[in-house]
C-alpha cells in the first residue's frame, strides 16, 4: 500500500475518535453523573468491576459495580424492580456490592 492509501483510513479513523470523545466530553458536562446499579446486562456505561473492559461489559442485570450515565439528581430516583429478597433496588451514586456476578 502506498503511503496515500494509508493516510486517508488513518485521518477517518483519527476524526471518528475525536468526535466520539467529544460528544462523550459534552454529555458529562451537560449535568450528568454516574448512577451505579440500574443497567441491564450489556448495557452499562463503562467500568462493571473486575475482569470487564468498559462499556457494554456487565454481566448481570442491575450490577452494582456498573455505571450509567444519567441527568443529575436522577439516579437514586429511578424506579427499578425490588431485590429478589423483596428490599428496594434503587442507584447509586457510589458502586454497589449487590447483584454482582458469580467470582
Amino acid at each position: 500500500m502506498t503511503t496515500k492509501t494509508l493516510a486517508l483510513p488513518l485521518a477517518a479513523s483519527l476524526a471518528t475518535a475525536l468526535t466520539l470523545a467529544g460528544g462523550h466530553a459534552n454529555a458529562q458536562s451537560g449535568a450528568m453523573e454516574k448512577c451505579y446499579g440500574i443497567s441491564l446486562a450489556g448495557q452499562n456505561d463503562c467500568a462493571a468491576g473486575p475482569g470487564t473492559t468498559c462499556s457494554g461489559t456487565s454481566t448481570v442485570d442491575y450490577q452494582g459495580n456498573a455505571w450509567t450515565l444519567v441527568a443529575s439528581g436522577t439516579c437514586t430516583e429511578i424506579e427499578l424492580p425490588a431485590m429478589a429478597d423483596g428490599t428496594a433496588r434503587v442507584g447509586s451514586l457510589e458502586e454497589l456490592d449487590r447483584d454482582l456476578p458469580p467470582a
